[in-house]
């Protein structure tokens, strides 16, 4: 048995020593007598072939899982004892195994889960291993789930696929986990909407330009700050600068031409002492009133460390899965990063799951860019902590310094932050309203990954943003990177979709992955996978080499059927990667490319267009682009060079793009 793959018991509250005799089964598949749960003499109070599995010892109070095959209440179905052994050991590896689970209610609520399989198969007289040979029956899976359930099902079925070399068996095929999350009806709550990709990529790159502006002049802002606390706590003879309200005039920054009569300083307007500092123009570009007649008070610096809080806040979200809450209460050493050795660098956020967890560590895949918001907030913490040197080591920090007025929050366990549409409501300047103004365009592409959109989504609206949207485009834009146009940020997503189809998809990870992340990720890799294996399925796509090729291979995919599109894509017998003239169906990794050249493409450098290559009408426009960039790079390539020749060969692979898309028989 190979250890890494059976760690021990995760399971906080159970409290096990490695020396223990329910740490870790000495083999697998554990035999059915070992003991789970003991007392603290070592006497065995539950063993695997139990009925009941009871760890009450655990947690302190009555708590079970009914394998089904004893007694059972009228809340619970029977289960016969063939399948109720299987699944005893689907528990033995999520109480064991690699990344198992870490409390007894994420145990229970995967039981839950899944147990409607198990009771299905026992009814219709089967073994649950044997369920894929009955069509039938996985037509009938769909029912006995309950819509809610349904992220999870699929995220539980898709890891014990994943998982099938080490547990022994599957229950389901890709295919077949594929049937179901298609049928699967959506839950009584709508769908987050998908951002389309021009509004989410505007989006994404203005918060970025916000964060990278501040982190450009942050030794200026730092001296600011630092200058204007102590000039409160001079004014307010305080000993030290955490000071909430006081008397207007004493406050340092005014616009009167004398000096208080009390003896209190005058340090000028406040105006004057942010260009002394150099950063009025990043103020006014930013925070700044947009009557250029209105007073520019000393609120607004409070203000614009805001906006860095929550812009920095809203990146986050953009390139994790996160929640809007969980980010809320990341900690300054929240960014690492995994060296793993066949993949090399992935970037993790890490943060707290439960507070019931003595382990409260767990983990998102994100961007190395990340890292940028990361220290922002990191900047603003550090100044808030000047005037307030009591204040805890989380990231997203109320304001302390005195001039906030209002906005001064004496708790710093308070951290609310306002929806996204508000964000940009309380400064106007942050975003453009034409570029968040839905284009016909961006509803088509919205409405192709979400059907449901409600009325708000029309052309010529504005985009409603929310926190939400971020999560659920997120887990669309890294299974189909490729829609984002943008060079920077497409680099971002290439790199943050392989780690998370390596760390979520694979199952890959060596840390412990925030569940609902993996659940959403897993759920929306399936949808995307088989609309994307219908569309090849269309007249959009044509093969260089004819029809018959393109029967050939697609012969195992029915268009209508997002089973076989996800079962082909996900075993290897067909891939679909997207590249510049259309679709790589290739099964193996490509040595040509295809994205950065498309000289083998489309036969430029031997004259044969590449067998599994299928050529997408709807890019004739960026194809042409490809061509006139490439003529113009052929013009200054001097004749004869390596370069020249490549080029050449690109150039000659478009034309025969063309050529087979306008020749007879293909329109």
């Amino acid at each position: 048995m190979n250890l890494l793959n059976f760690p021990g018991l995760a399971i906080m509250e159970a409290q096990v020593a490695v020396d223990d005799l329910n740490f870790r089964p000495g083999e697998w598949p554990p035999p059915l007598d070992f003991p789970v749960v003991i007392d603290d003499n070592g006497r065995v109070i539950a063993r695997l072939s139990d009925s009941v599995l009871v760890f009450d010892k655990w947690v302190g109070k009555r708590c079970t899982i009914n394998f089904g095959d004893g007694k059972v209440s009228k809340l619970s179905s029977s289960i016969d004892t063939a399948n109720a052994n299987i699944l005893r050991l689907i528990v033995a590896w999520w109480l064991y195994g690699k990344n198992g689970v870490q409390s007894v209610s994420s145990l229970l609520i995967r039981f839950a889960n899944l147990r409607p399989l198990f009771s299905l198969c026992s009814r219709e007289g089967i073994l649950v291993t044997e369920l894929k040979r009955y069509p039938a029956i996985i037509a009938k899976l769909h029912t006995v789930f309950m819509p809610s359930t349904g992220a999870a099902v699929v995220s539980i079925l898709h890891n014990l696929v994943e998982n099938a070399d080490v547990i022994g068996f599957e229950l389901l095929g890709t295919k077949d986990i594929a049937r179901v999350a298609a049928d699967m009806p959506e839950p009584e709550s709508s769908q987050s909407a998908y951002i389309p990709p021009r509004i989410w990529n505007y989006q994404a790159n203005r918060l970025r330009e916000c964060i990278e502006v501040f982190l450009a002049h942050r030794s200026q802002f730092e001296s600011l700050y630092r200058y204007c606390a102590n000039a409160y706590a001079i004014n307010y003879g305080k000993e030290g600068v955490k000071i909430v309200g006081g008397r207007a005039h004493h406050r340092p920054f005014k616009a009167s031409k004398s000096r208080p009569s009390d003896g209190r300083l005058d340090f000028g307007k406040f105006e004057d002492v942010a260009k002394r500092f150099g950063v009025m123009d990043v103020l006014l570009n930013w925070v700044g009133p947009l009557d250029p007649k209105k007073t520019f008070k000393i609120s607004y610096f409070s203000s614009y460390l805001n906006l860095i809080n929550w812009a920095s806040h809203g990146y986050i979200l953009n390139f994790t899965l996160m929640r809007t809450h969980e980010a809320n209460d990341l900690k300054r050493s929240c960014f690492t990063f995994d060296d793993d050795a066949r993949f090399g660098r992935v970037y993790l956020i890490r943060g707290e799951t439960s507070k019931t967890i003595k382990d409260d560590d767990t983990y998102w895949v994100t961007s190395e860019s990340s890292k940028l918001a990361i220290e922002a907030l990191q900047a603003v913490s550090d100044l808030r902590k000047y005037c307030d040197p009591q204040i805890d080591d989380r990231l997203l920090q109320p304001p302390t310094e005195p001039w906030a007025g209002g906005a001064v929050v004496d708790n710093a366990n308070i951290r609310k932050v306002p929806k996204y549409k508000q964000l940009w409501e309380r400064f106007p300047k942050l975003f453009d309203n034409n570029e968040l103004e839905i284009k016909k365009r961006d509803l088509e592409l919205a409405r192709l990954a979400t059907p449901t959109l409600d009325d708000r989504f029309k052309i010529g609206a504005i985009w409603p943003l929310t926190w939400h949207q971020l999560r659920r485009t997120g887990a669309v834009n890294m299974q189909a990177s490729g829609l984002i146009s943008d060079s920077s940020l497409q680099f971002q997503l290439k790199h943050l979709a392989r780690a998370m189809s390596l760390y979520y998809g694979r199952n890959h990870a060596r840390v412990h992955l925030e569940s609902v992340a993996h659940m959403l990720y897993v759920k929306t890799m399936y949808e995307v996978i088989g609309r994307e294996m219908q569309s090849i399925a269309s007249a959009r796509f044509l093969s260089p080499h004819g029809a018959k090729r393109k029967e050939e291979i697609l012969k195992l995919i029915d268009p209508t059927d997002l089973k076989a599109a996800v079962e082909l894509a996900k075993n290897g017998g067909v891939a679909c990667r997207n590249i510049a003239l259309g679709a790589c169906m290739n099964v193996v990794p490509c040595p040509y490319g295809g994205i950065e050249s498309v000289a083998h493409c489309g036969g430029g450098d031997n004259g044969k267009a590449c067998a599994e290559v299928l050529y997408d009408r709807s890019k004739m426009k960026q194809v042409k682009r490809l061509e006139r960039l490439i003529e113009e790079r052929l013009k200054s390539t001097p004749i004869g060079s390596p370069l020249y020749k490549s080029l050449f060969a690109q150039k000659k692979s478009v034309t025969n793009y063309f050529f087979t898309l306008h020749s007879e028989g293909n329109e």
